[in-house]
Order: C-alpha cells, then sequence, then structure tokens
C-alpha cells in the first residue's frame, strides 16, 4: 500500500500566501519517507507538469492525485470550475496522475451545520455530476467527492443523498467522518463499493467532544487540536488499513495532518510519526 501525503499537512491552504515554499514541501515529504503526494490547491506547485515531473522525479516522488475545492452551492460559478478542471486535468495526466477529487467550499456556509434543500440541493448535485463526466468522460481520469467538516455534505444522510443522485465515487476521509461522532469504519464498510480514494485523519476525541457539547466552534477546533496525529484519536486507523487490505482497496491513500496551533511537533516530524505508525499498522 503507497501512503502518500498532501501540503495541507504543511499548513498549505491556497495556493499562495503560504510559509512553506513548494520546493520544501517537496523536499520534507520526501524526507518524511513518502513516495506519492498529491498537488494541494491548483497552483501552490507550478503549473508547468514538465518542471513539476521533474523535481518530483529528482525526489523519488509521484503524484497519486489532486482534491480541487469549488463552491458547488454557487451555480454561477460552475464554468469556471470546469475550465480549473481542465487545466488541472491535463496537469494530472501529464504527471502520470489518475485520480481527481472534488470538494465542497465551507466558507460559503453560515455555520457549520448548513444544508441544502429543494433546488438548491439539485443544483448542487447536477454540479457535482458534471464535474464527475467531465473528470471521467472527457479527461479520463476517476473523479470523487470529498465530503468534508462545514459544507453541504457531511454527514451521512447527505452522503448517501449525494450517491443515490449522482453517479460519482466517494473520497473517504476518516477524519472528517469522525468528527460529528460518525462511525468512519462502518460506513466505510457500508459504502466500501464507492470509495476510490481515502484521505487518512484521526480525531481528538476530547476536543471532539468541546465542539459536540457546543463549548468550541468548528473553526476554532482546528487550532486546538481536532484533528490530531493518526496514533491518538478516535479512530482505529489500523482497523482501517486492515479494511482496506481485506477488500484490496487499490486505490490513493494519502495522510492529511491539519496542524494545531500548539503543536511541539513540526510538519516533518509529524508526516514522520503518522509513516511509521502506518507501516507498523499495514
Amino acid at each position: 500500500m503507497l501512503f502518500s501525503n498532501a501540503p495541507c499537512s504543511w499548513g498549505v491552504a491556497y495556493p499562495t500566501g503560504n510559509k512553506v515554499g513548494w520546493r520544501q514541501y517537496l523536499d520534507e515529504v520526501a524526507e518524511a519517507g513518502y513516495k506519492g503526494t498529491e498537488l494541494g490547491p491548483f497552483g501552490y506547485l507550478p503549473k508547468d507538469a514538465a518542471l513539476v515531473g521533474d523535481e518530483l522525479a529528482r525526489r523519488g516522488l509521484t503524484v497519486v492525485g489532486a482534491t480541487h475545492v469549488h463552491t458547488f452551492a454557487d451555480p454561477a460559478s460552475l464554468p469556471t470550475l470546469l475550465a480549473d478542471l481542465r487545466e488541472e486535468g491535463a496537469i494530472l495526466r501529464s504527471l502520470g496522475a489518475q485520480h481527481l477529487v472534488v470538494m465542497d467550499e465551507s466558507n460559503f456556509y453560515p455555520d457549520a451545520k448548513s444544508a441544502l434543500d429543494g433546488a438548491a440541493w439539485r443544483s448542487f448535485a447536477e454540479g457535482v455530476e458534471t464535474s464527475r463526466r467531465l473528470i471521467e468522460d472527457e479527461l479520463g481520469l476517476k473523479a470523487s467527492f470529498h465530503p468534508h467538516i462545514g459544507t453541504a455534505v457531511q454527514f451521512e444522510a447527505e452522503i448517501d443523498r449525494l450517491l443515490a443522485d449522482t453517479g460519482i465515487d466517494l473520497c473517504f476521509d476518516t477524519g472528517h467522518h469522525a468528527f460529528w461522532g460518525q462511525d468512519a469504519l462502518a460506513y466505510f464498510g457500508k459504502v466500501r463499493d464507492r470509495v476510490a480514494y481515502v484521505h487518512l485523519k484521526n480525531v481528538d476525541p476530547g476536543v471532539r467532544q468541546r465542539v459536540l457539547d457546543g463549548e468550541l466552534s468548528v473553526e476554532r477546533s482546528y487550532g486546538a487540536g481536532v484533528m490530531c496525529p493518526l496514533p491518538d484519536g478516535a479512530v482505529d486507523i489500523p482497523q482501517v488499513i486492515a479494511f482496506m487490505h481485506e477488500t484490496d482497496f487499490d486505490g490513493p491513500v494519502v495522510v492529511e495532518q491539519d496542524l494545531a496551533d500548539n503543536s511541539p511537533e513540526t510538519p516533518l516530524q509529524l508526516a514522520r510519526r503518522n509513516l511509521s505508525y502506518l507501516r507498523s499498522a499495514a
């Protein structure tokens, strides 16, 4: 099983304005022992596929895919999304990647438990399905949708509805699924045939409980370390790994480590610790 990582584990959330440059990220993700990476926010790694390919090869890295964030609840923005997906998809194909993940934008919603109904949901689902067709039929890549905290698709009923109303498969994120107290392994088993891509993430049960009790906002929980290192959280990651082996899961498996404000470990140290834990579990 090839374990990959992503720029978000180094605090990279946007294409520009990051503390860690893209060459430093590639240096450190390779130094930590990973062989695969995502592209990160579109434009963080250069859009020059030849340049990126050379830089990856020098470090023994491969690109497994990319996660593209977009406001699916805003139908007027769909043409921009499709243009971006065409451009990003061409880069991924040039680099030998086979997967392109799409995800809803949480900043669009007024609160952490926003939901869409009626015409708004139909428009949302149509945007997702249009994206899937472009990624798969036009670009020849595999499309997946990433349920995410604070968006219109985060609870199991919402994920069920998306799977019923579209043909897209999932990028299943263990941490985001477990954030609201949902059983990540049980749901993974339920929808295994619709999972094409996995993000491994874990949740600190104490910080999570403060969110569930209304003592801490979702936004502030990140800085408080709600997404903790893989060995330290509520999700039984070794069981998840065992399940993927048992069911012959062969899609990308990507570690995502959100950074707590007071973390005593650097991103490089966290990446190493997470990989060591995964290797022992595998």
